[in-house]
């Protein structure tokens, strides 16, 4: 199974980037998205913290085991489409 990293982005263009060093062996770049998305609600729902105050400004660039960009999820799509609550 591929291995996937999740680097968290802070302000894409700002270079605060938190690499992961371990990722998580997953079935496919699907997974690796629903994965993405599940560890970003996650954080946000902790709230916020001393470095972080806005999660909505955050993504997680996904990597693969070579460090190629495999895709960029950014923590703003875990809201629900506008018109989806209507």
């Amino acid at each position: 199974m591929p291995r996937y990293f999740f680097n968290l982005r802070h302000r894409p263009g700002s270079g605060g980037l938190a690499a992961d060093r371990e990722g998580d062996e997953l079935a496919d770049v699907n997974a690796a998205r629903a994965h993405a998305l599940s560890e970003a609600r996650d954080l946000i729902a902790r709230g916020r913290n001393e470095t972080i105050r806005d999660w909505m400004v955050c993504s997680f660039e996904v990597t693969d085991e070579r460090d190629k960009p495999v895709l960029t999820v950014p923590f703003s799509d875990t809201l629900p489409e506008e018109g989806v609550w209507d």
